[in-house]
């Protein structure tokens, strides 16, 4: 798998907490091989390219993101390696991708990223500054889920064209969700071609599990035990994989390479003729996401195609913010200087988020955030900060989100402008900042109009401090 060294791949698989590699003879690299030997250090798997070596695809109009920028991809660098040509990988990628359609519809295409004129000037934002939206409600599945999990898919395939592993010998795939991942993951699943077992808990959105059966999906509930601490789908899904199942999820710490299809939508964000980004908001559950962008920004900027990484702020509610915490006393404890210690005494510093959280925003409510090392890098690294926000302020956001520019996005989806509205409402945010959002979700349920007709008019937009002011 690691080719001679005239070929060695540009790329490379290396916890950030330990600093091991998976052994070459591991066909499966997506969690670190000393996670069960040291329980305390944050073991997280991150793909690290040789930035000699390659160069960001600029001028690129192809619109699949998979085949675009297929040469910041390890799976690409492991098939150059192993003897693949370069046409050979795209026909890969074409392959699959088709396949993903027959399932959802349609497959991969660069999503829709633009400046929202009404949003902009709604929050009262100079014609220099403005708020840039990137839609992924329009994306397979519904969400931006799917590429996290279309580049394991990948990875996965190739393993089988390379005659690394057999057809006939391939494991069940295994995911904790009762949202966005899990449908992402059952529709990549069925392309595929592969058996996915799905662990929810007992208040899972009828909607989404009838989705889920409907595109084969194995599906287990999962009650939350008395007294039981953390979240009862993951200790589920850690039972799968010790037993044997893939970790076909989101989660950094189980699946790094999970992370890595997450960073197309900051590559093509970086592609767009757009300005020179200053900030970026980004909801987080277990952290993918916010990761995602930190190193798709990071590598951009590092490869000459982006003037500098804009600032990274996340947004968590104010029924559970683990990475609020997390931050906080890393800075306590020094800083940027204080993560190698972090990193090593995860205990420390992320910890189970002691009550069952409820939101609007249900899709960020993990307990935990799974790849925060990471997230509070990048936000030390830019400046960010994370920001912590109020049931009123999420609903508002979705209201004005739905309303400004008509798209469907849900509670979740748009948590990020929430974000961006606590930072306007307090003067934190100056009128010529441009500023990037992401609508991550498509709305699925059917009562979300019927509770948005009903809320308590305080909540509304037009009652906010920021519409107030304007």
């Amino acid at each position: 798998m690691t080719g001679t060294a005239a070929q060695r791949p540009a790329s490379r698989i290396v916890c950030a907490g330990c600093g091991a590699s998976p052994s070459p003879a591991e066909p499966y690299p997506f969690r670190c091989p000393n996670a069960e030997l040291q329980p305390d250090v944050d073991h997280v798997l991150r793909r690290e390219l040789d930035l000699t070596r390659v160069s960001f695809p600029l001028g690129d109009d192809e619109p699949n993101p998979f085949v675009r920028y297929r040469t910041l991809l390890h799976a690409y660098h492991v098939a150059l390696g192993a003897g693949l040509r370069d046409d050979e990988f795209c026909a890969l990628v074409r392959r699959l991708d088709d396949r993903v359609a027959e399932v959802d519809g349609h497959g991969f295409v660069a999503t829709p990223y633009a400046r929202s004129e009404e949003l902009s000037s709604r929050l009262g934002f100079s014609a220099h500054g403005g708020v840039w939206v990137k839609d992924e409600t329009g994306n397979v599945s519904g969400s931006h889920k799917a590429r996290h999990l279309f580049g394991v898919l990948l990875y996965l395939e190739l393993l089988e064209l390379l005659g690394v592993v057999g057809p006939d010998a391939r494991p069940d795939l295994a995911i904790a969700s009762c949202g966005n991942a899990a449908l992402a993951a059952a529709v990549v699943a069925a392309a595929g071609g592969r058996r996915l077992r799905v662990f929810v808990p007992v208040d899972a959105e009828p909607a989404v599990v009838e989705r889920l059966e409907r595109l084969g999906a194995a599906i287990e509930f999962c009650p939350r035990l008395e007294a039981q601490v953390g979240d009862p789908t993951v200790a589920r899904l850690l039972e799968a994989l010790a037993a044997g199942a893939l970790p076909f999820t989101c989660q950094g710490n189980l699946n790094g390479l999970s992370v890595e299809g997450g960073e197309t939508l900051a590559w093509e964000i970086v592609s767009a003729a757009e300005p020179q980004l200053d900030r970026v908001l980004v909801q987080v559950g277990g952290g993918a996401l916010a990761s995602a962008c930190s190193h798709g920004f990071r590598e951009a900027f590092a490869l000459r195609a982006y003037e500098r990484r804009p600032r990274l702020d996340t947004v968590q509610t104010e029924s559970a913010w683990p990475l609020k915490v997390a931050f906080d006393t890393v800075l306590a404890d020094g800083g940027t200087s204080a993560l190698p210690y972090a990193a090593r005494r995860r205990s420390e510093f992320m910890r189970p988020w002691a009550s069952t959280p409820h939101s609007i925003a249900h899709g960020i409510l993990d307990d935990e955030t799974y790849d925060w090392l990471a997230v509070v890098e990048g936000m030390l690294a830019t400046h960010g900060e994370p920001l912590v926000v109020g049931e009123h302020v999420l609903e508002c956001a979705n209201e004005l989100a739905r309303d400004a520019t008509g798209i469907e996005v849900d509670p979740t989806g748009s948590a990020g402008l929430a974000g961006l509205l606590a930072l306007r409402d307090a003067g934190r945010v100056g009128d010529d900042e441009r500023v990037a959002v992401l609508f991550t979700g498509v709305e699925r349920s059917p009562t979300h109009d019927g509770e948005r007709k009903h809320r308590d008019e305080k909540l509304s937009w037009s009652r906010h401090p920021v519409a107030q002011g304007l």
